[in-house]
Order: structure tokens, then C-alpha cells, then sequence
């Protein structure tokens, strides 16, 4: 049976659980192997077990992406492993300082834009050599609130932001490359990270028009996107939202 994604190489940062872990399966059921990077040795080494499950190769690393020496390290490993790649899915973030400005936290302010916007440039940056001459896709984890202002949480919304404008500034780049990017925004996703304030199916406290998903829901859009052939949208946003972004 023809897959999608028969025997490309992916890079998922941010796999070792929620939407990461997710779309790291569904792009190994799909023929792809898979390299997962994350802070957590354990849950790398369990999502790299059901990936073997699936009888696809995988490797792990352990690093922080807002790290350049350990991001570094990471892409000299992959490249060890697999030798080139075509897929790489920059999906670690996450909202670490949710305070208004004045009564933010600088450090906190500083490390949640960094987890949000600098992990991706170093991550891109380091794999972008190991993309063959056929070209890949690369899909950014995006949010709306990188499309709109509000009051709070405004790291996470500049983070997220300045990540839009990295996809669109990168995918001018590289075009030529063959290299397709694009955000993906998976809208509100029940995940360690909303766990005790987001279920799955109900509302999320902030509309009662959207309905929170669980990661594998986000992973059908994903594949779409590492899956489209060459020529395929690039500069573009794809979201998941109930509501305008």
C-alpha cells in the first residue's frame, strides 16, 4: 500500500508529547521516519517506542532548542542517522508568562518569546543544510494570538507573531530550494500545558464557540501539509480555528 510519506525523514521538535508526539505518530503511519527532539529523555524514549512499533527508524535527542549548542549537536546527529531530511515540523513553544506588561516578569517575558520565536530560528537555521536537493516542507506551529493583539500574555502573542513573520520571510528565501513553509495554528488542543482548564469537546474559557481538541486532531492537518507536493502553499496559514484568527 502506497504512504504518504514513504521513507522521508522528519525532524519534529517538541515530540515527545502532546501535539509532537501526535504528529510524530501519524508521520511514521505514514512511512516516514522519525527524529524527535525534547527536554524529556522519557518521554522521547516512549514515543520512540511506538514509533518502532510502527517499523519505522528513529532516533531521539535530548535538547533544549533555545539552546544553539545543544540544537547544533542535535542537527549533527540527525545528520549522522539519516544523512539528509524532508520534513522538519518546529513545534516546541508554549505560554510561560501569561502577566500584563507592567507587572511582568522580565526574565520570564524574555524566555517565553524565546521558546516561541528564537528555538524556531535556531532549529531552522541548524537543519535547513540537511534538506536535500528535492526540496522538503517545513510547517511552524503558530497561534492566533501571533495574528492579533490583547490585553496579557504578551510575550506569548509577540513570540508567536514574530514566528508569522519568520515562516513568510523564510519561505521567500528559500522557494528556490524547493522548500515549502508554512504555519500551522492548531487553535485551543487539551495538552499538558491546558490541562485543568481545557477538555476535550467542550469549550475553552475563552469562547464558547470553539471546541478544544485532543493533539491527533491536529495531526490530519499536519500530514497535509508534509504530504502536498512540490510546488505545493508556502508563505501561507492553516488553521484549525472555529473563529476568525
Amino acid at each position: 500500500m502506497s504512504q504518504l510519506l514513504s521513507d522521508k525523514v522528519a525532524v519534529i521538535t517538541g515530540g515527545g508529547r502532546g501535539i509532537g508526539r501526535a504528529v510524530a505518530l501519524a508521520f511514521a503511519g505514514e512511512g516516514a521516519h522519525v527524529a524527535l527532539i525534547a527536554r524529556s529523555e522519557d518521554q522521547l524514549q516512549s514515543t520512540a517506542s511506538e514509533i518502532n512499533a510502527l517499523g519505522r527508524k528513529t532516533i531521539t535527542c535530548v535538547a533544549d532548542v533555545t539552546e544553539r549548542d545543544q540544537v547544533d549537536a542535535a542537527a549533527s546527529v540527525v545528520k549522522e542517522a539519516f544523512g539528509a531530511i524532508d520534513i522538519l515540523f518546529n513545534n516546541a513553544g508554549g505560554g510561560i508568562e501569561p502577566a500584563q506588561i507592567a507587572q511582568s516578569d522580565p526574565d520570564l517575558w524574555i524566555r517565553d518569546v524565546q521558546v516561541n520565536l528564537f528555538s524556531a530560528y535556531l532549529v531552522t537555521r541548524a537543519f535547513l543544510p540537511l534538506f536535500g536537493p528535492d526540496g522538503g516542507k517545513i510547517i511552524n506551529t503558530g497561534s492566533g494570538m501571533g495574528h492579533r493583539s490583547g490585553p496579557g500574555s504578551s510575550a506569548y502573542h509577540v513570540g508567536k507573531a514574530g514566528l508569522w513573520m519568520f515562516t513568510q520571510c523564510l519561505a521567500e528565501e528559500i522557494w528556490e530550494r524547493g522548500i515549502e513553509v508554512n504555519e500551522l495554528i492548531p487553535g485551543p488542543v487539551a495538552t499538558h500545558l491546558t490541562k485543568g482548564r481545557m477538555e476535550p469537546g467542550g469549550p475553552p474559557p475563552f469562547t464558547p464557540s470553539e471546541r478544544v481538541k485532543t493533539p491527533e486532531e491536529v495531526a490530519p492537518l499536519a500530514l497535509w501539509l508534509a504530504s502536498q507536493p512540490p510546488g505545493g502553499p508556502s508563505a501561507q496559514s492553516f488553521s484549525l480555528t472555529r473563529r476568525p484568527i
